[in-house]
């Protein structure tokens, strides 16, 4: 080994170290982070030490999530780890698999057959608590459903369709499960589905709508109705922030405003806030666009609307109704909204106590298999 060979090594191992000092350093003196604009959800604190939490591991655990979560340049990391993944071919991260046209879609995993019949059992015993509601069940498939001929070819995914028949096959004959895989299938050419979020689109959630006014016997409003307003091209979603890749277009959010809007009024209850839109525009200037529709999810909304019919409906959902609401104003006095992953109270009272006549359960089918709250119903 000549004299020039051994200055590089000495040169290499001193860079090596230098930037190895320089992370660290940097790690002990930024300031932690709360929320990853990027990756959309809450980072990890430090945790609180205690001997019972040494000794158990929980301390160890904790604290080595933090560091992942707080490790500085954190963002700049996972984008390089992605971009190096990608041109080594790989199509998959985090359960989401990068397709063609920029889709970006998540796996569904095959549902345990005692959890999805246990949720069933949960909204029957429901159904028994409120006999006077009429109940509906819309069970949205998401774009691994839709959109398989977009996924790479080594991908394997659950038959998701599959699973939400045998749901609708499980429910009481009362309760009237509103198909709309169909509907949605026959427009999948349509932008149905965000390619970088998960939820479906305004126009998906439209022919939703449509189908459920068919099967709840309602007139619904036609499309020519609404002032269609595109009021972002530059939405990131859920997908793009779990999947970890870039360089991806992102999505247009449109909003469907009736020409003939009627004042309305729509309450926050625990919040005890009250406002006359459902949209928060605010929301559109932040990484989460998509609660725009409702201002994203609350434990309990109450809508007052101009209609004189007194019809009353109570929807139980995800975020995936958020975006189909503002098209039931038209056909009902109140609309009373319970998402429960966050409401504690007895719902059953609620809906006795009100008088409400209808019921729809909308969850997309990811959220339906793998939510516990659902069971909530009967709590």
């Amino acid at each position: 080994m000549n004299k020039y060979d051994k200055i590089n090594r000495k040169l290499l191992a001193l860079l090596l170290l230098i930037f190895i000092g320089a992370i660290t350093a940097l790690n002990l003196v930024a300031p932690d982070r709360t929320l990853s604009e990027s990756e959309n959800r809450m980072l990890e604190q430090l945790p609180h030490f205690s001997l019972k939490a040494l000794v158990f591991g929980d301390f160890t655990l904790d604290f080595e999530k933090y560091v992942s979560d707080q490790f500085v340049f954190r963002d700049f990391w996972i984008g390089t780890k992605t971009d190096t993944d990608r041109m080594m071919g790989k199509k998959e991260n985090n359960g989401i698999y990068i397709g063609k046209d920029g889709y970006l879609i998540q796996n569904f995993i095959p549902p345990a057959e005692e959890d999805w019949k246990g949720k069933v059992d949960a909204i029957h015993a429901f159904d028994q608590a409120t006999p006077k509601m009429q109940k509906y069940v819309m069970l949205a498939p998401t774009a691994a459903a839709l959109y398989q001929d977009k996924l790479p070819k080594y991908a394997i995914i659950g038959d998701q369709e599959a699973y939400l028949q045998k749901v609708k096959q499980w429910l009481h004959p009362n309760l009237r499960f509103i198909d709309v895989f169909p509907s949605l299938y026959a427009e999948r050419d349509q932008p149905i589905y965000y390619k970088t979020d998960h939820h479906w689109t305004t126009k998906g959630a439209y022919i939703a709508y449509l189908e459920l006014c068919r099967q709840m016997g309602l007139t619904p409003q036609k499309e020519a109705e609404f002032n269609i307003q595109q009021v972002t091209d530059e939405f990131y979603g859920s997908l793009y922030s779990k999947s970890g890749f870039r360089h991806i277009q992102p999505d247009r959010l449109q909003l469907y405003l009736p020409k003939d809007q009627e004042k309305y009024t729509v309450t926050y209850v625990d919040e005890e806030k009250t406002t006359d839109s459902l949209y928060a525009r605010e929301q559109l200037q932040r990484k989460d666009k998509y609660a725009v529709f409702l201002n994203g999810n609350h434990a309990r909304i109450h809508i007052k609307t101009a209609n004189p019919s007194g019809r009353k409906l109570l929807v139980v959902k995800d975020s995936y109704a958020n975006s189909l609401i503002p098209f039931l104003l038209k056909h009902y006095s109140e609309i009373h909204v319970i998402d429960l992953r966050y409401y504690e109270e007895d719902l059953a009272s609620l809906a006795n106590e009100q008088g409400i006549q209808d019921m729809l359960l909308l969850y997309n089918a990811n959220t339906f298999f793998e939510d516990p709250s659902i069971t909530n119903l009967t709590e």
